[in-house]
């Protein structure tokens, strides 16, 4: 039976529900239940669309029909602006760093967009798009990850899976990827708004683009031993929310969508205070590769690395069961929700280079090593 959000919540959402479907394969594999939240199809069933449409349209009613939507994105969150700009008939500029693909500009344009490249990072994009917005009459900031409208709209999910999931089920964790912080901070927002609180969240980011890790190695937090964080950074204090955060140097990992230097430090705030705490977990490129190709076998969808990496946690369940203690009631199996973000930026012709990429690692001795709150564990290859 289907169930749908209230809709006083969000009266004239842009998005479309998306279906939460029960792995049967992962949930015989980890012995509990497993849901997928599917996140993966088409730009307007994507969280970043959630978030970004929603500020969209409050900047629309704030500024009118001649507002300047304005982005710095490395591909889906300027995605999902170029599509909600082309819905609201609207302007759409995009910022990019160097080394975003074709396929994916092709996208934008195809949209309405404008293109505008520049610097080697998000953070360089981001700050010429800054710039650019206070040159350029009515024209707005929309934020890729850090604004409290942005996670709002990203919240929706949580109300969705509520209702999507049996009846009075309550999940023991939920898993997602960590890029910023968009998607974890909308999910802390639609926890604390269904009464889901106390839920454990697990974030989930790759060796190489770890801010979120290495920042909250930085805090009094989840951490109980050293840190294992990987990476040249720096760091700085945020008095506004009395935490330090790390920013990274250097970006490494293929991940890229998971490519922000430094987190939000709002939604490094609301993490280290939630009741049900955060566990922050990274694992290796190879890894996260060799759970896109299990997941394409298993399930047939394709996602790009931001997202098997989450994903790579379920295959491995020597470390899902660190991550997740089994219920201590007899008969009583426990229940997981992963959000499975998908994303725009993943071809076939990548899953056949993951495939070379997993099949020379494997020739490599000892297993891969994956960092959670401060320790290490040491998984299989195979």
């Amino acid at each position: 039976m289907a169930h749908c959000v209230p809709s006083d919540l969000y009266p004239e959402k842009l998005w479309i529900e998306t279906p939460l479907i029960r792995s049967n394969h992962l949930s015989s594999v980890l012995q509990c239940d497993v849901y997928l939240k599917l996140e993966t199809l088409q730009p307007s069933q994507s969280f970043k669309y959630r978030g970004i449409s929603y500020f969209a349209q409050h900047a629309l009613r704030i500024h009118g029909p001649h507002v300047h939507l304005v982005i710095a994105s490395s591909g889906n969150a300027g995605i999902a602006a170029a599509c909600v700009a082309n819905i609201l008939g609207v302007r759409c500029t995009v910022f990019l760093p160097c080394g975003v693909d074709r396929a994916t500009m092709d996208y934008m344009k195809k949209e309405g967009a404008e293109i505008v490249v520049e610097g080697g990072f998000y953070q360089e994009a981001l700050q010429t798009a800054k710039r650019f917005v206070q040159a350029t009459p009515k024209a707005v900031m929309v934020p890729g990850y850090d604004d409290p409208i942005v996670w709002e709209g990203h919240a929706s999910m949580v109300h969705e899976i509520k209702l999507q999931l049996p009846r009075g089920r309550k999940p023991d964790a939920i898993f997602c990827s960590f890029g910023g912080g968009g998607l974890a901070g909308g999910i802390i927002q639609g926890c604390k708004a269904v009464g889901w609180d106390d839920v454990p969240l697990i974030a989930v980011e790759t060796f190489g683009s770890n801010c979120f890790y290495q920042t909250l190695s930085l805090n009094n937090g989840p951490f109980i031993g050293g840190t294992a964080a990987e990476g040249r950074r720096t760091q700085e204090y945020c008095a506004e929310f009395d935490v330090n955060i790390a920013h990274l140097t250097t970006l490494t990992s293929k991940a890229t969508s998971l490519g922000a230097t430094s987190p939000s430090a709002a939604v490094v705030r609301m993490a280290l205070d939630r009741k049900g705490g955060v566990k922050s977990v990274c694992v290796p490129d190879e890894m996260a590769m060799s759970a896109a190709l299990s997941f394409a076998e298993d399930h047939k969808t394709l996602v790009e690395l931001a997202c098997s990496a989450t994903i790579a946690t379920a295959y491995k369940p020597e470390l899902f069961r660190r991550l997740v203690p089994g219920r201590t009631q007899p008969n009583e199996q426990a229940t997981v929700v992963f959000v499975v973000c998908g994303g725009f930026k993943v071809s076939l012709e990548d899953m056949e280079e993951h495939r070379s990429v997993v099949a020379a690692d494997r020739e490599a001795s000892g297993g891969w090593l994956v960092a959670y709150n401060g320790e290490v564990l040491e998984v299989p290859k195979g």
